[in-house]
């Protein structure tokens, strides 16, 4: 691989897989206002959060971490006005103290953050605006949840870059699959091992935390009543408990996929489990989670960040893909197991974070298993069978277009369904 293929897939990797706390969109919702705080100078008497309309459908149900059990936009950004470090980025509420907590609450019972839908932005847009006698600072992130994109402070321009700069979370330009292949083959163990050994100790660890703790919907708590010596069960079990607790608020840090902590817990734990379960050897499994990663990255960064796609479907085609590595399956039976697995579950619906996000992970890791069960047996959905088309990249395209433009109109729908817009 040239040196330049080499270091566009191994940034990727650095720029993708970076540790957050709690549900992202709601941090970045405290990113945002942290950063206002701190560009205002002082204490603001109120803040305007203005939000896209994915932003609100994946905030307003989850838990915000280190909140005490607050909920919603408000509550994260009045959080991250009090309590919240921007320096630490999508960590930015770890340093939270209960005197914030209460100094939130107090602020919320008193109207200090006003949340209004803003149409006609990218998918992932907030902008903080925070006030006080004579002076304002204004944040904008949009694209990604860590990305910056203007700063106004007393209505002077400290920064500006185009919104649209780097739609595709980083991009998956340049990338292929074979290349993901080729560079999860000859890849230089030490280059990835501190990252890769941080998703292990990060997403395990929340993972055990929704195993022996009441959290969420209890889905992993559940499944594994009845995993014993079956490693599907364990696999959807465990990613299911890593989703039941960050759901619900826990204060642990998960290494994060495609701006997703639930997307990183899918493309991970499940390959830990057929790693433990088959003997690979640790560099194996090094190499199986580059795959499961980048080709989660892959498709999810055709589809965009957010919308009403669910993105535990793109990442379950990574762990899917990297179980069969596991199982030493063949480039064709890897490709296959892509295929097998966006042919079934692509119409899960994304309606927001929250409890039963754990069930659609569950879900979407068996889809995932079956898949790569299927094209271990030689077994794949053929050209003409819905969807799918005469090559794995074109089959990509068919599902992101679908995605992209064909589900369009159902977030839509789907958003005003949440903020009771529509009669039912």
């Amino acid at each position: 691989m040239k040196a330049e293929d080499y270091g566009r897939y191994l940034s990727t990797l650095k720029r993708e897989l970076i540790p957050a706390l709690g549900c992202t969109e709601p941090i970045a919702i405290a990113l945002a206002s942290a950063k206002a705080v701190e560009v205002l100078g002082s204490f603001p008497a109120s803040l305007q959060v203005y939000c896209s309309g994915n932003i609100i459908k994946n905030t307003n149900a989850v838990t915000v971490p280190n909140s005490g059990g607050l909920k919603g936009i408000d509550a994260a950004a009045t959080l991250g006005a009090v309590g919240g470090d921007a320096s630490r980025s999508l960590e930015v509420l770890s340093g939270v103290t209960q005197a914030d907590i209460d100094r939130t609450k107090e602020l919320l019972a008193a109207g200090f953050s006003t949340t209004k839908l803003v149409c006609d932005v990218n998918n992932l847009y907030v902008r903080v605006l925070a006030e006080c006698p004579g002076h304002s600072a204004e944040v904008t992130i949009a694209n990604h949840h860590t990305q910056i994109v203007r700063i106004v402070k007393d209505r002077a321009v400290l920064l500006e870059e185009d919104e649209n700069s780097g739609e595709e979370a980083g991009g998956s330009g340049g990338m292929s699959l074979d290349g993901i292949l080729q560079f999860a083959k000859e890849a230089d163990i030490a280059d990835v091992k501190e990252l890769l050994d941080s998703q292990i100790h990060n997403n395990l660890q929340i993972s055990e935390y929704g195993l022996h703790h009441e959290t969420g919907a209890q889905i992993g708590r559940i499944l594994m009543e009845n995993a014993a010596g079956n490693v599907k069960e364990r696999a959807r079990a465990r990613a299911a408990a890593g989703s039941d607790a960050r759901m619900a608020g826990c204060p642990l840090p998960v290494v994060i996929n495609s701006g997703s902590g639930n997307q990183g817990i899918t493309v991970s734990l499940p390959v830990l489990e057929y790693a433990e379960h088959l003997g690979s050897s640790r560099e194996e499994l090094y190499r199986a989670l580059i795959i499961s990663n980048l080709v989660a990255i892959y498709i999810k960064a055709k589809i965009g960040s957010l919308s009403s796609f669910c993105g535990a479907v793109t990442a379950g085609c990574g762990a899917g893909a990297a179980i069969t590595y596991l199982s030493h399956g063949s480039r064709t039976q890897i490709f296959n197991t892509i295929i097998n697995m966006l042919m079934n579950v692509s119409g899960i619906l994304c309606d927001g974070a929250k409890a039963s996000c754990a069930a659609k992970i569950a879900s979407a890791v068996d889809a995932a298993v079956m898949a790569h069960e299927m094209s271990m047996k030689g077994m794949v959905f053929s050209p003409g069978d819905g969807l799918v088309q005469d090559n794995i990249e074109d089959t990509i395209k068919a599902v992101v277009h679908v995605a992209k433009e064909g589900m369009r109109e159902t977030d839509v729908e789907i958003l005003h369904i949440m903020t009771k817009e529509v009669q039912l």
